[in-house]
């Protein structure tokens, strides 16, 4: 199975900023609630578009000029954007990349469909080409525009920069649960030169990279797409850009679907822990079906049994790594969790994390070491994507850090190691990135409500093991016009997954505009 298509075409990218995790939805910071700007002030761009400032009015008239972009189908364009939203006359600006593919018909076109796959990192470039711009449903791919962009500082759009390839390998092999204060002192380090790096390299974006700046080149981008209203399906990290947008621009509120959602009251703790628990619902799912496999590297029995088992292979590889091909790039415990947690996003990755465990167990970690590298976007050449360091970026302007040093983590370890017994001490540890952070958060854990907003339709997966369904519930009682729709299911994300029930009802939404009844289980 190629699991870099599992990952990147299901949304399935956690907006995780710690060494562990990175990519959709809590982590290091857990920020993923901001709700003003890099200026420290709300968004101001008013809905009437004749209220758009003077110095605004550039970017919102400007003209795309799409040209090919090497992908059969598929159309490029650059859009400017101002660096500052404070200070838009300021003459500096950030690209931002856009791609579309053009509606293929039959019917009336209903406009662009914007789509985002969440991260934050995620590149929406790449998600449009490699799967929502040719695997949406055909009725949908028919009547609208697909369209996506890289957010700002992600990708192909003013990307921030931070380690070199062979100082991310490092970090990801930095013990992500220390045993003394030695290791405790090597994890701060780490995360230290990590955001060391990226002032260095970034400081001119950095400060202008929440989730607020972004919302609002998603309506300067709707304005030059030609559309009066913003028409969006936004997956994890996505639903918080989604639901930031619909606060700031309720008016400009089309059809909207936010899937595996974010809950934007949830300070950085709580994000971290809520998180947490919802990989140990995860792995519980797969311990289940593990024992019922004939290749289950751990035998029978219950979930408990098989969690315990797999901790004493982290305890065993963190003592003694397994190789992998790579002199340089051992199975230690940091890769070993990470391959973990990336097959647990996707039910059909299990097949291959059992594989990939068993061959661990015998000698072998190469099968782990990939699982890892497509999480982390490594590429075989030693190349990262940016991913891990937008996320990083963006996470830790959006909020507060979780904690403000290892005493903090510390003193939590009991409340995360009770939410998850297998992943909760990493993902404690990996909460401390942001507090070492050079940029100030800007924003704060606050409800959404998008007063004056269309229905949005909010999905939420039962067992998502990244946006627990919890959190789709209480986004849903946030947006005044929200709509929840329910999936008794595994994995991350709900439409375009093998449901019917759930594609029927979002097809139909974005389709006819008539949104399922709140409440509705699939």
């Amino acid at each position: 199975m190629d699991t870099s298509r599992v990952l990147r075409t299901t949304g399935t990218v956690i907006a995780a900023a710690g060494l562990l995790l990175s990519g959709c939805s809590s982590g290091g910071s857990g920020g993923l609630t901001a709700v003003a700007s890099s200026s420290g002030r709300a968004g101001v761009s008013p809905a009437d578009p004749a209220a758009v400032t003077a110095a605004l009015r550039p970017y919102y008239e400007q003209k795309l000029s799409w040209r090919d972009c090497g992908v059969p189908g598929f159309q490029c364009a650059t859009m400017k954007a101002p660096l500052d939203y404070a200070n838009p006359g300021s003459g500096q600006d950030v690209d931002i990349a856009v791609s579309r593919r053009p509606a293929t018909g039959p019917g009336k076109r209903l406009g662009s469909l914007l789509v985002n796959p969440g991260g934050p990192g995620g590149s929406g470039i790449g998600y449009l080409q490699g799967y929502a711009g040719i695997g949406y449903p055909a009725p949908v791919r028919a009547r609208y525009d697909m369209v996506s962009f890289d957010p700002r500082g992600v990708a192909r759009s003013s990307p921030v920069e931070c380690l070199t390839g062979r100082a991310m390998d490092r970090y990801t092999q930095v013990d992500q649960t220390p045993d003394d204060a030695a290791e405790r002192a090597l994890l701060v380090a780490a995360f230290k030169e990590f955001a060391a790096a990226c002032q260095a390299r970034s400081s001119r974006i950095l400060p202008h990279l929440s989730t607020v700046d972004a919302a609002r080149d998603m309506d300067v981008l709707r304005a030059v797409l030609g559309d009066g209203k913003l028409s969006y399906v936004g997956a994890s990290y996505g639903t918080f850009l989604g639901a930031t947008y619909a606060e700031l621009f309720p008016r400009r509120v089309g059809r909207l679907v936010l899937d595996g959602a974010m809950d934007p009251s949830r300070p950085a703790i709580d994000l971290n822990r809520d998180q947490t628990a919802g990989f140990e619902t995860a792995f519980t799912s797969f311990a289940k079906d593990c024992a019922e496999q004939p290749d289950c590297p751990f035998g029978k029995g219950d979930p408990k049994e098989v969690a315990a088992r797999l901790k004493e292979f982290f305890r065993k590889v963190d003592a003694q790594p397994v190789p992998t091909g790579d002199p340089d790039r051992p199975l230690g415990e940091s890769l070993a969790t990470t391959g973990v947690i990336a097959a647990l996003y996707d039910e059909s990755a299990w097949p291959q994390l059992r594989e990939a465990l068993t061959s661990a167990m015998d000698g072998d970690g190469a099968g782990m070491l990939s699982l890892a590298d497509s999480y982390y976007e490594r590429e075989p050449d030693g190349k990262y994507a940016n991913l891990m360091y937008a996320n990083a970026a963006v996470n830790c302007v959006d909020q507060p850090p979780a904690f403000s040093g290892p005493d903090e983590v510390q003193t939590a370890l009991p409340s995360f190691e009770k939410a998850s017994p297998v992943f909760g001490a990493g993902l404690a540890w990996a909460s401390l990135n942001c507090t070492y952070w050079p940029v100030k958060a800007t924003g704060t854990a606050k409800p959404l409500k998008a007063k004056g907003a269309s229905p949005i339709v909010v999905v939420g997966t039962t067992r998502d093991p990244a946006t627990p369904y919890k959190w789709a519930q209480a986004l849903a009682g946030q947006l005044d016009s929200g709509i929840l729709l329910t999936y008794d299911g595994d994995g991350h994300t709900a439409y375009g997954r093998g449901s019917d029930c759930i594609d029927t009802s979002i097809n139909h939404y974005l389709l006819e505009g008539k949104p399922p009844q709140d409440g509705k289980k699939c």
